[in-house]
């Protein structure tokens, strides 16, 4: 299983519009992911409701992991977008 442990950029944190952001780009990666926050249990990135039932804060650690074809490559793209609060994900990572 890849694992990527980020720190959330966004100011707001995962809340609303970031969040929104976050799970088009979790379930564009066609990749099965899961975020966690800290060491809690985790939820499918792909989720709305489940990302923002996690209640992530800006500057907090999250984990995202994935066990799949392609789990590094969209790991290290879910990463930058969450580390450095991008509003989109760009198409080279």
């Amino acid at each position: 299983m890849a694992e990527r442990r980020v720190n959330i950029g966004w100011a707001e944190g995962l809340h609303a519009r970031p969040a929104s952001i976050f799970v088009r780009a979790a379930t564009a990666s066609g990749v099965p992911v899961t975020i966690a926050k800290g060491d809690g249990n985790p939820v499918n990135a792909a989720s709305m409701l489940a990302v923002l039932s996690l209640g992530v804060q800006g500057g907090e650690e999250v984990t995202l992991a994935a066990d799949a074809d392609g789990a590094e490559a969209a790991l290290d793209r879910l990463a930058k977008l969450v580390a450095e609060g991008l509003e989109e994900l760009p198409e080279t990572v």
